[in-house]
């Protein structure tokens, strides 16, 4: 290959490669210019739902209390290892949210199979009564149950938590178990019956089985919305049966806002709550596919 050979080749592979550069840049461009509307309002409703918790994250490692930032310190959380209170409210709050979760998902089982398999009358009122906690603004279900406990004389604390968490709580799984009893193939049921099977036997090594991950997904439900309700809470508590979301609201309204030892309370309940979700995710595909 002589000289002038040389420099046509390149010369040729210049211009390729300015023309494939030309039209990678116009491709850019063409998508810059087709980002649509929806696009743009989904960035920025990310952009809206995360920064705050970002801030959130960035402030708990500052070493002063104001929010000026003051330089990079881990004492808040030592402080909450420390924090007698912080631990005996989230106690109180996993003893309500466990037993009020149990007990709904229980009656709520126990009501959606019921009303599900049996016609009576006065069936269509009992499936709308069930409803009304979720229906109803929560200062009006917290007044009423604080009203209703002061009138039979049962003292506020801890028992009038678990009692108006399982109220609101029974409409969430009640809805879960009726939505995968909705999808239920009865010829299964007829099948067990064809084969000698009695109704308790059915109920228990058939329908329950299939209705699994309706249960265990209002259960998780109702775990996460008894640990994180306030409203009804503030109402029906007493003295010494503080639950976290009341310790956070008393912290922050006695120190004047959020100080970074809540920051800090915080940010370890997000990451609590990301590998639970993960975990609980797995938990709930592995149960669905058997």
């Amino acid at each position: 290959m002589n000289f002038a050979n040389i420099l046509s080749n390149f010369a040729t592979s210049g211009k390729l490669r300015k023309k494939n550069i030309g039209e990678a840049g116009r491709h850019a461009r063409r998508a810059i210019r087709n980002i649509s509307f929806s696009d743009t309002v989904f960035v920025v409703t990310l952009v809206f739902l995360f920064l705050p918790l970002v801030v959130l994250v960035v402030y708990s490692f500052n070493d002063s209390t104001s929010m000026n930032w003051s330089g990079f310190s881990l004492r808040w959380y030592e402080r909450l290892l420390s924090e007698r209170g912080l631990w005996t409210a989230f106690r109180n709050s996993i003893i309500v949210a466990v037993s009020s979760a149990a007990t709904a998902t229980v009656i709520g089982t126990i009501g959606a199979i019921g009303i599900n398999w049996y016609r009576f009358k006065g069936r269509g009122y009992v499936q709308a009564i069930s409803f009304m906690p979720m229906i109803l603004p929560e200062i009006i279900i917290g007044v009423s149950l604080s009203i209703f406990f002061a009138g039979i004389g049962i003292p506020l604390g801890l028992f009038t938590i678990y009692i108006a968490h399982t109220t609101f709580n029974l409409p969430f799984v009640f809805l879960m178990v009726m939505a995968r009893l909705d999808e239920f193939d009865f010829s299964i049921i007829e099948a067990a019956a064809d084969l000698g099977a009695n109704e308790k036997e059915i109920l228990f090594k058939v329908t329950l089985p299939i209705c699994m991950p309706g249960i265990i997904s209002g259960l998780l439900t109702a775990i996460t919305l008894s640990l994180e309700d306030f409203v009804i809470t503030f109402f029906v508590a007493g003295p010494g049966s503080s639950t976290l979301p009341i310790f956070i609201y008393s912290a922050i309204t006695r120190k004047g806002g959020i100080t970074p030892l809540i920051s800090a309370l915080s940010v370890v309940m997000i990451l609590g709550t990301v590998l639970l979700s993960i975990t609980l995710r797995k938990f709930l595909k592995y149960i669905a596919a058997k």
